[in-house]
């Protein structure tokens, strides 16, 4: 008998650490498995800069659906995925109905209602950090993944501490290997970026991007 499951199954099981503000939410369900070696359906949102990145970290799974307000942005990502669906407004790209999750690299202060938005139509997220731009939206985001914890794998895209050598250091110390932990020392050794000026003119939105979707 054969105990491999398929990545589907893999995301419902493995899901793990709660992400997203409750605001509509749809029956549609995410597209299912026919075969354990069938690939993911995944859309991202925020398709340059960081989002690029992301995007190409998830190439060997399928990359349905690409979103940005800034047209030329997407229209440079959607080269490198000539087969995505495009979108401006990526609460069009949550209701496509073959995706399988998301990965949201937008604008901070978009992570948390997209990351929701998602959760409720039972999508699981990959979202950049920050995870949210209030305490309060983290609570609520917690709640939506408790919610769905069942159906969902969720991570926050802090990549530094997934990797192995930091996930070895935290199995060490849960497992008390060195004992209780009483004292940490944390040492930084670059410079944090400085605060700018505020504008002082008003330029008018560059030609292609959606400002009040970007808001």
């Amino acid at each position: 008998m054969s105990h491999r499951i398929s990545r589907r199954a893999m995301l419902q099981r493995s899901a793990a650490v709660g992400v997203g503000i409750s605001v509509y939410v749809s029956g549609r369900a995410p597209a299912q498995s026919q075969s354990p070696n069938e690939k993911l359906n995944i859309g991202s949102i925020g398709a340059q800069g960081r989002g690029a990145a992301n995007t190409r970290q998830v190439r060997s799974e399928n990359i349905v659906a690409l979103c940005d307000v800034d047209e030329k942005r997407l229209a440079k990502a959607a080269q490198a995925h000539p087969r995505a669906k495009t979108y401006i407004d990526w609460r069009e790209l949550v209701d496509q109905n073959d995706l399988d999750a998301v990965v949201v690299s937008t604008t901070d202060h978009t992570h948390a209602p997209a990351s929701v938005w998602a959760m409720n139509r039972g999508l699981s997220v990959y979202c950049e950090k920050p995870l949210a731009h209030s305490v309060y939206e983290a609570r609520v985001m917690q709640e939506k993944y408790k919610q769905n914890q069942k159906k969902l794998a969720t991570q926050m895209g802090t990549q530094m501490h997934a990797t192995d050598n930091f996930r070895r250091v935290v199995e060490l110390v849960q497992s008390g290997a060195i004992g209780p932990v009483r004292e940490v020392h944390v040492w930084c050794g670059r410079k944090g970026l400085q605060d700018g000026e505020r504008p002082k003119q008003t330029p008018p939105v560059p030609e292609g991007l959606h400002w009040d979707l970007w808001l």
